[in-house]
């Protein structure tokens, strides 16, 4: 490959990753043709664009990105490919999803709300990381919650009085 195509795809990599808040660096190798399809159809799916990558090409678009991640560098070796996605824990959960039958996607690495993960052992953590979505609708919730208790009480407040006044009228 000629060192101009090599920084085409570098600089490919490098805006991918500066658009992107998360990114996870996994290891599939060992998957079969069929597993990897099954893999990327699942990735389409759920809005994570699959890309495998050489590591010195990825270090290289790491290093020219705005993300600050050095932590990430000693994780590319072997096979690493990259998924990019909007939601920061859809991946850990495709992960999770797709090991159930099979011994891969790895997880090397990730990079999600402006922190790093290191390991496999990661994937609970990363299952757990709320989106930006999710913690908005945790809110709203919290503040709906005073005032639909509010509103019972008023409503059965009303029937008790309602009750009281009724019984008053039916004695005379």
């Amino acid at each position: 490959m000629k060192s101009s195509e090599k920084q085409i795809i570098i600089d490919s990599l490098t805006e991918q990753i500066n658009s992107s808040n998360h990114f996870y660096l996994t290891d599939i190798s060992e998957l079969n043709a069929a597993d990897t399809n099954d893999l990327r159809r699942l990735c389409f799916k759920q809005n994570v664009k699959l890309v495998v990558v050489k590591n010195t090409l990825l270090r290289k678009a790491l290093e020219q990105s705005d993300k600050q991640a050095p932590e990430l560098y000693d994780v590319l070796k072997g096979s690493t490919s990259v998924m990019f996605t909007e939601n920061s824990n859809i991946p850990a959960k495709l992960i999770k999803d797709f090991r159930k039958n099979r011994n891969r996607p790895i997880l090397k690495g990730a990079y999600v709300e402006e922190s790093v993960y290191i390991g496999d052992d990661q994937l609970d953590a990363l299952i757990a990381v709320k989106s930006k979505n999710e913690l908005i609708a945790d809110v709203v919730a919290l503040l709906q919650s005073p005032v639909k208790t509010v509103l019972s009480q008023l409503q059965s407040g009303g029937n008790i009085l309602h009750g009281v006044l009724k019984t008053l009228g039916e004695k005379e």
